[in-house]
């Protein structure tokens, strides 16, 4: 940035400056000389460190901060940069300001993405340039903080599904009876996230363990967790209980739940997501997404007057709100199944 390297170069100046007023008297235009006759020495010209390129840069930021991270980690990261570098060029960390964010911006849009879609991209520059000047000793100002832009541009609101879809989609997973209708089902009435579902490993079925029947959701080599508080055990109830049955039954001695999205060593979630929501959209007159029953699911909740707190383990979502909330071991399996229940069949 501009305004740094002016800083830096006028400190220096003026540390010169202060030593020759110091040992010698002064020519009035001694700084312009190629030599110093007070001293007699060769003035050399002041090297501004510029820090490593971008290209360099993420580099570095994956080394250090990619270890144990999913291959997503290094994807979004070479992504974001490339982006930058066909907006603005693959410059030096010191080189970049703030015109070259804001054009930044500008083409990410040009390019067609949403809003949130480029706030990711952009908070993963900013990390990468924070993170790689911290580590090169380099002092700047972050030209990428600051920046303004709509992160609600073409972003559609996800919709819950109706309480009359949900019936009519169970109706018919129902009757088709096979793995792409069982973990719809199995996701409908547990409002779980489709990439946690897709990737159970069939230990994480447990029907005999106890009275209630519950799946464990945990991270696994082939699919995380998106955070911490999404590891939790869910009360199966209603078609997530059919459908955790249909699926023991079926697996034989398979590892994964649903083998086929699970090919690779990864689980293939935005395959699932993609095949499903076709589905959907054939069997109900709305256009509803896999994602839908999420939404639903914390309304079902609302509408039995669940506790916040009960809500958020069943979903797994953040309760960062109140510190409280984080200690201790959370509600029985007994509580929650009590809330689910009537959330699922309130009558």
């Amino acid at each position: 940035m501009a305004t740094n390297r002016a800083l830096s170069a006028a400190a220096q100046l003026d540390d010169y400056w202060l030593k020759l007023r110091m040992e010698n008297d002064q020519l009035p235009i001694q700084h312009l000389a190629i030599t110093d006759p007070a001293r007699n020495l060769i003035v050399k010209p002041t090297v501004i460190d510029l820090g490593p390129k971008l290209s360099e840069a993420v580099k570095i930021y994956i080394r250090l901060k990619g270890h144990n991270r999913p291959k997503t980690f290094a994807a979004s990261a070479e992504r974001a940069c490339r982006y930058l570098k066909e907006a603005r060029g693959d410059k030096h960390l010191l080189d970049y300001n703030k015109s070259d964010a804001t054009a930044f911006r500008d083409s990410l849009f040009e390019r067609g993405l949403t809003g949130s879609s480029v706030a990711r991209v952009f908070g993963t520059i900013k990390s990468i340039i924070s993170f790689v000047a911290n580590e090169s000793g380099l002092t700047l100002v972050n030209p990428f903080m600051g920046v303004y832009f709509d992160s609600k541009i073409g972003v559609n609101a996800r919709q819950p599904i109706s309480s009359t879809d949900i019936r009519i989609i169970q109706k018919a997973c129902f009757e088709q009876d096979d793995d792409i209708r069982w973990l719809i089902a199995l996701v409908a009435d547990t409002g779980m996230r489709l990439a946690e579902a897709a990737g159970l490993h069939v230990d994480d079925l447990h029907l005999d363990d106890g009275a209630i029947p519950f799946l464990r959701i945990q991270p696994h080599p082939w699919r995380r967790l998106k955070t911490e508080g999404s590891a939790r055990d869910i009360p199966l109830v209603g078609s997530s209980l059919w459908a955790a049955q249909r699926v023991l039954h079926s697996v034989g001695d398979g590892v994964h739940a649903f083998q086929r999205y699970n090919l690779t060593d990864t689980t293939n979630a935005n395959t699932a997501s993609a095949s499903l929501n076709k589905w959907l959209k054939q069997t109900v007159s709305e256009k509803p997404t896999m994602h839908g029953f999420r939404h639903s699911m914390r309304d079902r909740l609302r509408g039995v007057e669940c506790p916040t707190e009960i809500a958020d383990q069943i979903g797994g979502w953040s309760s960062s709100s109140n510190i409280g909330q984080s200690y201790g071991s959370g509600y029985s399996l007994e509580m929650i199944h009590k809330w689910l229940s009537a959330a699922v069949d309130p009558s």
